[in-house]
């Protein structure tokens, strides 16, 4: 059961933190139309959008090498989980 259990907190980390980072993103996209509706010139413009598409960018490649690690754990328990299984004479 404690197998199971661990596939559960795997699934649980996965979707804390696909909903962490879409509140991040969204937060930062919020941000980032706050400053370009505010009135300036237009170079100040292009800075906010420069910025914010680089951070999205890193902030993406960052999220999807933390999951891409935490899907890989969960195949791992997933595949013990399913050995267990087989050895204990249930089908799969």
């Amino acid at each position: 059961m404690s197998r199971f259990g661990s596939l559960s907190k795997s699934a649980q980390a996965i979707a804390v933190e696909w909903a962490d980072y879409s509140k991040r993103a969204f937060e930062q996209g919020t941000a980032a139309t706050e400053k370009l509706s505010a009135p300036s010139r237009s170079t100040r413009h292009s800075r906010v959008q420069s910025d914010y598409v680089k951070s999205a960018y890193e902030g993406f490649v960052a999220e999807s090498s933390k999951l891409a690690e935490l899907t890989a754990t969960r195949q791992r328990r997933s595949q013990a989980f399913e050995g267990h299984w087989s050895k204990a004479g249930h089908p799969q």
